[in-house]
Formats: structure tokens, sequence, C-alpha cells
């Protein structure tokens, strides 16, 4: 009999909580949390090109309105850990340096005469590839556009050659773009839409401007959303505090840096070691000792335990909720148009952040998915029944897997149907009327004004 002692001591040394079970049940026990694997997977490091799911559905079926929300490719950090030399790398793009890709030239080249496109308001004085030799904050990489090349390429193969959603001559009004007025997302949507659409004409682009992250335009009055975001953000707050090793962490690394431990902790220093981790650079050191991958493991072990108890935890379910709904809902109204005959906007380029992504996912209730990594992309289908051509149905797919099945709203459909795919009413219902039952309410405005009990 071997015995399998109930409080094994982990790699990081500390005990987890003790079980009533002692055999695990490898169904049901959570796998341990490898920061350094999950940290990998959020760099997505271009290499072979990946096998997804996207424009997969039964022959008789008819692809007819594509819409994609991405995160920026990878990016130089926002925050500096203060006292350490910045990481050394370089984003002038450089087609004969790794990770490259076999358009990267002919983009370079394609961008520099895009002064015909229609960019809305500051989007025109932003530049539409990054130039720098040493990075700027929040600068994207070359990595970060090889990212979106590839994955331009990939829905090119699916979507223009093997669906013909869009026809050889295109135009304006069957593009529908938008991107913050950052310059990651503005790059890193043209390199996507320069594998998608290959040497575009720049008079047929009009990208326009979202200023919020959350792209809630013209409906971002929601107290209750706000009241929600302060809640979690206390939550987060009580995680961290109760987290002594992660304490050790900071108080050894501020010693390093020689700051105070706030200070580092206001620096943000995992934002900046993911660059060092993404781009393989060695961690900073200074005369008082280096910055080491114990360190970095802890922060990002952290990091993972916090979103796991947010799923946990509901509050961050609620503010997703009532922050995506303005941009769900304009998702919804134009896929409901094209399910109408219309022929505009058919493919769709939301291009945005982690912050953008992350709650779009919990409120369509896809409560397996990874925090969203560099160059993530969300994707709905809309299809029609060839056999019945009234009756529409939506697929979701995120970073190329299907996880229509997953959402709230058509868990349990595929129990009774035997089309892939989910009822474009089941989605249109729950974002005109389910999303808002959890607050007791019959609409946006209402959940947003009303008090939480």
């Amino acid at each position: 009999v071997h015995l399998i002692p109930v409080n094994p001591v982990r790699e990081d040394g500390l005990n987890p909580k003790s079980r009533k079970r002692i055999m695990p049940d490898l169904l049901t026990e959570p796998p341990a949390i490898d920061p350094v694997y999950e940290a990998r997977v959020y760099c997505n490091i271009p290499t072979i090109a990946e096998r997804s799911m996207e424009g997969h559905a039964p022959h008789y079926f008819k692809l007819v309105s594509v819409q994609v929300l991405i995160r920026h490719g990878d990016r130089y950090p926002l925050y500096a850990i203060p006292k350490t030399k910045r990481p050394d790398i370089d984003c002038m793009l450089v087609p004969s340096r790794k990770p490259s890709h076999p358009q990267l030239e002919a983009f370079i080249k394609h961008m520099s005469k895009g002064s015909a496109a229609q960019m809305d308001g500051s989007l025109s004085s932003l530049p539409r590839f990054p130039r720098h030799s040493l990075c700027e904050m929040g600068e994207l990489t070359q990595t970060g556009v090889v990212q979106h090349l590839q994955n331009g390429q990939l829905l090119r193969e699916i979507y223009v050659k093997k669906h013909k959603l869009l026809p050889g001559d295109w135009t304006a009004k069957q593009l529908y773009l938008e991107t913050t007025g950052k310059s990651r997302t503005l790059q890193s949507a043209l390199a996507l839409l320069y594998t998608f659409l290959p040497d575009f004409d720049w008079k047929k682009i009009n990208m326009r401007h979202q200023w919020s992250t959350i792209f809630c335009s013209g409906s971002c009055d929601c107290p209750m959303r706000n009241h929600y975001l302060e809640e979690e953000q206390r939550r987060q707050y009580s995680l961290r505090v109760k987290n002594s090793n992660l304490e050790k962490i900071y108080v050894d690394m501020a010693k390093i840096v020689g700051i105070p431990t706030r200070q580092l902790r206001a620096s943000n220093p995992i934002d900046s070691l993911l660059c060092y981790f993404c781009h393989n650079v060695s961690f900073p050191c200074t005369k008082a000792g280096c910055i080491g991958m114990e360190h970095f493991k802890v922060i990002k072990r952290h990091q993972l335990e916090d979103e796991r108890e947010r799923q946990e935890k509901k509050l961050y379910f609620l503010y997703a909720l009532l922050a995506t709904h303005p941009l769900l809902n304009q998702t919804v109204n134009r896929l409901q148009r094209i399910a109408e005959g219309k022929k505009e906007e058919v493919f769709v380029l939301y291009s945005a952040h982690d912050v953008t992504l992350s709650p779009v996912l919990s409120a369509l209730g896809i409560t397996e998915a990874r925090f969203p990594r560099f160059a993530a992309r969300l994707v709905f289908e809309l299809w029609q029944d060839g056999k019945r051509p009234k009756e529409h149905f939506i697929r979701i797919l995120y970073n190329g897997v299907d996880v229509t099945f997953q959402t709230s709203f058509c868990k349990d459909h595929y129990k009774h149907s035997s089309k892939p795919m989910c009822p474009l009413e089941k989605f249109v219902n729950f974002v005109k009327r389910d999303m808002f039952l959890i607050f007791d309410s019959t609409s946006y405005y209402d959940a947003c004004h009303r008090r939480a009990l």
C-alpha cells in the first residue's frame, strides 16, 4: 500500500490546504498551477501555424458574417521597475530578425503608403507600425506585429479563400473597423488586416476611434458598473494582503533595487518581468543582487490564483455584464441586420486590450477561458442554414477553440440539437433580456442605476 501524504509540501514551500480525500480524483482535482507554463502561453511566441476550428460547419451552412475582437500583440511594458535598466528591446521592424513573417517586408512598405485611409480623430496622428530602436513604453514589438500577421493570414485562409465571405471587389461598407486610441491597438489591427486582405486599397479603410477600453461608446454612464469594479478591486487587494509569500518576495525585490516595498508594488513588477520573460532577456540585477525566476514565479502564481478567486467571487462577473453590454448589444444588432439580409459590415474587427476581452469572456459565461494572451482573438461567426434560409446560428471561438457551448446561454443546447452551433435568438435573448436578470432588472439603464442589495 502506497501511503499518500495528506499535506505534501509544494515546491514553493507552501502547505496546500489539507484535503479530506487522500486519493486525488484525477477528473475533478484542479491541476497544480505551473506559473512558467502559463507565462509562456501568455507570451504567445509565434511559432508554427496553429490549428484552429474557425469556419467549421455542416456543408449546407453558409457563413454570412464574422466579428473579431482582438487584444493587441506583444508590447513593451507599461510600467518600469524603478532603479533598474529598462529591457533592451528593439521596436524597429527587421524582416531578417526572428520572429519574422514572409509578409513582414511587404507590410512595412504598404504601411508607409497609408495616407489615403480615413482615420477617426487622433488615430491619423499615430504611426502605422512601430519604429523605435529602443521601444517606448507600451509600444508594439516586432513579435506583436508578427502575431497579428499570423492571425490575419489564418483568418484569410478560412474566411476569404474557403468561405468567400468578402468578394474580390469588396467595398468599404462591408468592413467595420474600430480601435482604441493607442498605437499598439491601431498597429495590431493594421497587421491583421494586411494579411487578411493583402495590399488592400487604403481608400477603402475607415478606422473608427473608440475612446473607451470597454467599447461602451455612447452608453458609458453606469454607476453600478463602477460600484462592482470598486468591490472587485477591494477583493484583489484583500487577496494580495493575505499572501505572506508574495509580501516576502516584494520585500526582497525592493531591497535588491533599493526602494520602499510600497513603491515597488505600485510599479506593477509583473508587467515588466513578463517582458523580460517573453523576450528571453535576463531579469535585472543591481549591486545588491538579482531579481530571479523565484521572484517571477511567486508573483505570476499569485496572479493566477487571483484569476481563480475572481471567477468564484462573482463581483467581476457582475461588473463584466454591465461593462460589456453596450459592445455585445452592438454585436447582436449587427448580426440581426445581416440575418435580415443586409450586406453591410459583414467583417468586423475591434482592436482592443486585455481589459476589453476579459470581461466579454466573463459576461458570456466562458469560465474555462485563460486570461487573454498577447494577440488573443475572440470570433463571432454567423451562419445561415441552407435548408431553412430564415434560420441563423452563431459560433463563438476563442483563440481557435470552439467555446459556443461553454457560454451561459447555450450550454445545454447541444444536448438536444444535431447542429454544432447556437441559434442566433438565444444570443439575442441573452443580450437583450437575460443579462439583466441577476440585477432584478429588465434593461441596461435600470441595471446600471439600481442600487445593489
